[in-house]
């Protein structure tokens, strides 16, 4: 393992540069809808407290990776998890191990950066808002901050220190005073939670609302009367075809007429995107493997500097 680059937290978030993370998802997601992304179901090894996955992935043109993460409810802050492990980079042509990333920061920003391009394809102009303020609501503010500094966000939860908290990760970061009161006003919402039962509810969304719920490891975020009424997204066919930890819980049982649109065939235009005015869109995202190549192919070639290169 010779010229191996094991990068710890720190290292990795460095070399997440946004924009580029934004354009390698957005790639994956494609792939992943057009078939060329070679990715089996997650798999799942199950523990007292919680569980440790394993997600291979090829996306052609990104590379190869798999990573090993394990997701356990964490007992210092009820209804939170943490999500903590490896990625490991491979060359693809050859096989060769490249470098060994840790998966929190990848995964919290690929995360965000599926759920933003979901909210750019389909929801219409309006209040933004996270609802959330773990590890996960902490990089979708930093990613939107990053990426629109002077768009409003605004930040709501359980906690109201963490509201805080997160809210001044944004230069025009809102703490709201509750999650109804925020999300009744919202244009999209975006679900970051550990949330095991739903904390977003049918009744709180206006016309036209567009939620992006990428929580939920444990158990629904959104209620049953949300995925009734909304146009729904996924980033793969197995969200409700697979039951969890690889499948989303909100969308299991879901008629035989329910139709689940994948997020990469909108941004490839082989499905309808753009806002519909009065319409609920719902994106669920569960993960997929093919968005942490993607993640990794950003931070090796940033690391490495194959990005000052041209390369």
């Amino acid at each position: 393992m010779s010229g191996l680059l094991v990068l710890d937290r720190a290292a990795t978030l460095a070399a997440l540069d946004p924009g580029r993370l934004m354009d390698a998802v957005a790639r994956a997601l494609v792939a992943v809808a057009d078939g060329t992304a070679s990715a089996p179901p997650r798999i799942a090894a199950l523990a007292p407290n919680g569980l440790l996955g394993a997600m291979p992935g090829h996306v052609p043109g990104l590379g190869l990776a798999a990573k090993l993460v394990s997701v356990f409810a964490d007992p210092d802050r009820p209804g939170r998890s943490s999500h903590r492990g490896v990625i490991a980079l491979f060359d693809a042509d050859g096989g060769r191990p490249l470098a060994v990333l840790d998966a929190e920061p990848v995964t919290a920003w690929r995360t965000a950066a599926v759920a933003t391009h979901s909210a750019l394809a389909l929801a219409g102009p309006g209040p933004v808002v996270v609802v959330g303020t773990g590890a996960q609501a902490r990089a979708q503010v930093g990613l939107l901050a990053a990426l629109r500094p002077a768009d409003p966000v605004t930040v709501a939860g359980r906690d109201p220190a963490g509201v805080r908290a997160t809210a001044a990760l944004h230069p025009a970061g809102i703490a709201a005073d509750g999650i109804e009161a925020a999300v009744r006003g919202a244009a999209t919402v975006y679900c970051c939670t550990g949330a095991t039962t739903p904390v977003l509810h049918r009744d709180w969304l206006a016309p036209g609302t567009h939620v992006s719920s990428v929580g939920g490891s444990h158990g629904p975020e959104l209620d049953a009367a949300t995925v009734r009424d909304a146009a729904l997204f996924a980033e793969w066919p197995g969200a409700s075809a697979t039951p969890p930890p690889s499948g989303a819980h909100e969308l299991q049982g879901l008629p035989a007429d329910r139709t689940v649109t994948l997020l990469g065939s909108v941004l490839a235009g082989a499905a309808p995107g753009g806002h519909s005015p009065g319409a609920l869109t719902v994106f669920k995202s569960t993960g997929h493997a093919a968005l942490d190549v993607a993640a990794a192919h950003v931070v090796h070639a940033t690391a490495t500097g194959r990005f000052r290169r041209g390369g």
